[in-house]
């Protein structure tokens, strides 16, 4: 089963409503997506690194998370300046690096990061369950939750047997090798993972079925909407109205 450290500190941000937290997150992450400007960009990612203190989380783990994120932002920088195109800011030997290329990438860096940091402070401090309960009280599709929390209960299981086939295959004297029968048998693997994979969810369906499962998951978390999940929703709307404003005036 995946960890879960953040959502196991107790701070002021982990006390507030999850359904707040989820809508906040959700709001932010979509108003960041659309602005263009720097310093839009940059407020709202001193803003995300202002929840992460608040929430008390490990600067480590969340340092560590942020490098997983940048590594994949690294290809971006190591491409688009070269081939965005536009006024030319510095060449290395043949290659132009535009200068709307590079502001480009800066700016996908910092939301990105901010993006990252809000659903970290807000999101990831709450468990699996909890996350599907409040999807489902925001209306999300129940099938939708079901495959969230049923891949949040399973992929380790799944992870473990693909494991264990391939110790099997490496006992029975299978080294792998660049070759066409290295390729073939992690085909093979993949393709019993898979079988096994649908054998264990019709068992599973079938053990609960028996245990009188409707489709529905029903939380054992009881919500509840206080003075200070009023008070953050209220800064969150001011922030953000401070925020449209400073992208409007950019």
């Amino acid at each position: 089963m995946f960890e879960e450290h953040f959502c196991q500190h107790d701070s002021m941000v982990h006390r507030l409503d999850p359904r707040a937290r989820v809508m906040a997150a959700f709001c932010f992450a979509l108003f960041l997506a659309m602005t263009s400007s720097f310093a839009t960009a940059g407020v709202s990612l001193v803003l995300t690194v202002g929840l992460v203190l608040l929430a008390r989380l490990s600067l480590m783990s969340v340092s560590g998370r942020l490098v997983a994120v940048n590594g994949f932002i690294l290809f971006m920088w190591l491409f688009v300046p070269a081939t965005y195109g536009g006024e030319p800011w510095l060449s290395l030997g043949p290659i132009d690096i535009s200068r709307q290329g590079v502001l480009v990438c800066a700016l996908i860096t910092i939301k990105s990061n901010a993006v990252v940091l809000l659903f970290i402070a807000l999101v990831n401090t709450m468990s699996m369950p909890t996350l599907g309960s409040v999807l489902s009280w925001w209306g999300a599709p129940s099938k939708l939750v079901q495959l969230l929390l049923f891949t949040y209960r399973y992929v380790h299981v799944i992870g473990r047997e693909f494991r264990r086939l391939l110790t099997a295959a490496k006992i029975r004297g299978f080294s792998p090798r660049t070759n066409l029968r290295t390729y073939r048998t992690y085909a093979f693997l993949a393709a019993m993972v898979l079988v096994r994979s649908l054998d264990r969810a019709e068992r599973v369906e079938q053990a609960m079925r028996l245990r009188g499962f409707t489709g529905q998951f029903h939380g054992l978390a009881e919500f509840r909407f206080q003075a200070a999940d009023l008070a953050f929703c209220c800064l969150g709307g001011l922030s953000l109205l401070c925020l449209a404003w400073l992208e409007w005036m950019a």
